[in-house]
């Protein structure tokens, strides 16, 4: 229920009911509050109760569109894209193995190894950068 609120701010609220009541009726605020919640609480899950008895499976219908609106808000695009079109397995994410995609001596894996690349040699002052016209 409070999921949202932090200590801070629990410690906000205590310090405003604090100059709010008085240290003499915060206690008492205090108690008054957490009586009514409670009582919220129990007024909810009989109502719950009640619709469950008298709906009987009805009900567990009634839950379903709920949990898919609570899966479209955890709605992530990439994971949709993964699932559906790439049979949950995204090219772009490294091996969970840690073999870096190769299966040792037969060679035989998903995606082909890519070719090591030798490291450039940096320019030296003056020196133009080599250019591809196939490239551009």
């Amino acid at each position: 229920m409070f999921d949202s609120i932090g200590w801070g701010e629990i410690l906000v609220l205590i310090v405003a009911g604090l100059f709010i009541l008085g240290p003499d009726r915060l206690p008492q605020g205090a108690a008054w509050l957490g009586r009514t919640i409670r009582q919220v609480k129990e007024y909810a899950t009989g109502a719950r109760e009640q619709l469950r008895s008298e709906l009987g499976p009805e009900f567990d219908e009634l839950r379903k569109p709920l949990e898919d609106l609570r899966g479209i808000r955890d709605f992530n695009p990439r994971t949709a894209v993964t699932k559906h079109l790439l049979d949950g397995e995204n090219p772009l994410d490294p091996p969970l193995n840690g073999n870096n995609g190769s299966n040792g001596n037969n060679g035989s894996s998903s995606t082909p190894p890519k070719p090591q690349s030798q490291p450039q040699p940096p320019l030296a002052p003056g020196e133009r950068p080599p250019y591809d016209s196939d490239a551009t």
